[in-house]
């Protein structure tokens, strides 16, 4: 049976991966140090493991922790790890960030989710409002082989489709496709235009429009909005609405804001991650 040692096991992301892995085909090692992190396992009646015992006795190590801390918590894992183990990271920004002790004898497996989509099938009311995935809502996922034999990728997919159950599509990109969904994509461009979009909500609040009237109005029309532009419905924009939408974009957008997918500067924005 295949040992996994989930470090940071207490944390928000670890309690997900927990909850979801408890009762799978492997045999778990959880690691936490901090009290509050070893509360939520006591909650969960799952007993903790030392670092040392875990590092040890694994075949697979999941580092749940926060992007600044795996490069410094992964340098006191990696040397102690056996031939042929793999490490599981959740977020491309540390190994592309070459972040990741160099040992040639294991795997690094990167694994994220895509989160349940907008436009999806789900009749269960808890699965419509499962936001982030793993609990009911279906999702996709993306997965990169960094290095290692080929075999793992395929061990690490079936973990990944498990820790993000249900899943549908597990994509296989490069390390350095998934940095450009994430941050460039989705945290760069689509959370920031997003947090634009909410303070242009609390702006016609501010100007007289009832709260209650601008959310509903704006919320049904970012809805439409998404099914036009990705193809959900033949309907196209009308043509004042497309005459609003370049005339905008001179006022709310940079003409050259597309250089934040530039090599250089994706690495300035993991780097700034990394480094927190």
């Amino acid at each position: 049976m295949t040992t996994i040692a989930l470090f940071g096991a207490g944390g928000k992301m670890g309690c997900r991966i927990a909850d979801r892995m408890q009762d799978g085909p492997y045999s778990m090692l959880y690691v936490e140090v901090n009290e509050a992190g070893l509360e939520n396992l006591r909650q969960r009646d799952l007993a903790p493991t030392s670092q040392e015992v875990a590092v040890r006795e694994a075949d697979v190590v999941i580092l749940a922790l926060p992007d600044k801390l795996i490069g410094r918590v992964a340098s006191t894992i990696v040397p102690d790890l056996k031939s042929g183990a793999m490490v599981i990271c959740l977020d491309p920004a540390a190994p592309a960030a070459n972040a990741l002790p160099a040992r040639n004898d294991i795997g690094y497996f990167i694994v994220h989710p895509c989160h349940p989509p907008v436009f999806n099938d789900e009749l269960d009311l808890e699965a419509r409002r499962d936001y982030f995935g793993a609990i009911k809502a279906k999702q996709h996922i993306v997965c990169a082989l960094q290095q290692g034999p080929e075999e793992d990728y395929a061990k690490g997919e079936a973990i990944a489709r498990l820790m993000f159950a249900p899943v549908m599509n597990a994509h296989r990109v490069t390390v350095q496709q998934m940095a450009i969904l994430e941050p460039a994509l989705s945290e760069t461009v689509a959370a920031t235009c997003l947090t634009v979009i909410r303070e242009g909500m609390d702006e016609a609040i501010r100007r007289g429009v009832p709260e209650a009237a601008a959310r509903d109005f704006l919320l049904g029309h970012i809805n439409i909005e998404l099914a036009i532009l990705f193809g959900e419905v033949s309907s196209p924009f009308s043509d004042g609405a497309l005459l609003a939408i370049e005339r905008a974009k001179t006022e709310i957008l940079q003409p050259d804001w597309k250089k934040v997918f530039e090599p250089e500067r994706l690495h300035e924005s993991i780097l700034a991650i990394t480094q927190a």
